[in-house]
């Protein structure tokens, strides 16, 4: 999987710089590991805080299967199989159900989004940021989305590359790369006009 070495520095004086080293022939490990550095690139930009809606809500749905599961186990604790048997039905049930429902937000709301950030500009207006990556099986294309909303629209740029521009032969990402990728798209959305 990943391997975590030190050296460098960040924007704060001490504080060391983790350098990433993957298994670049696994393509979860590379996808993941894609995805923090965009996000840490993109978190760099003033005034940027990260927005977890979307995290939360994947959790709200976990944490209440989680409550039906321990509610089933609790009590069938309390009372027996035969006595808790309609019980267990019931919360087997509920467990599955909030699967699906996870499974369908996953698909439908989240599709790939691993960060929405916040931008206040100094006129007293916000953008919102949003970075989502796909990554087929056995591809070596990092398909990076980026969108901005604010007060013009909706603008989004995408663009396609090898993870061979940013990760070395070593298994090493190149953070600065692919900042400087992020850079080059927030910029241009920043400068775009909003489309007709």
């Amino acid at each position: 999987m990943s391997a975590k070495s030190k050296k460098g520095t960040d924007n704060a004086p001490g504080k060391e710089e983790e350098v990433v080293k993957i298994n670049k022939w696994d393509g979860t490990a590379v996808k993941h590991a894609l995805d923090d550095s965009v996000k840490n690139a993109l978190m760099n930009h003033s005034d940027m805080k990260e927005h977890f809606a979307i995290i939360d809500g994947r959790l709200i749905i976990c944490t209440l299967a989680v409550l039906i599961a321990l509610v089933a186990l609790g009590y069938d604790y309390q009372y027996s199989f035969p006595a808790s048997k309609p019980v267990l039905i019931i919360c087997v049930c509920c467990y599955f159900f909030l699967m699906g429902v996870l499974t369908v937000y996953t698909t439908y709301v989240e599709k790939g989004i691993f960060v929405v950030a916040n931008q206040k500009n100094g006129t007293g207006s916000a953008k919102r940021w949003q970075a989502s990556s796909d990554m087929k099986k056995y591809d070596d294309k990092y398909e990076l989305t980026v969108q901005l909303k604010d007060s013009r629209g909706i603008r989004e740029a995408t663009v396609t590359k090898s993870v061979a521009n940013f990760i070395d032969a070593n298994g090493v990402v190149l953070d600065d790369l692919v900042a400087s990728e992020v850079n080059r798209i927030v910029n241009s959305l920043n400068a775009d006009r909003k489309d007709k």
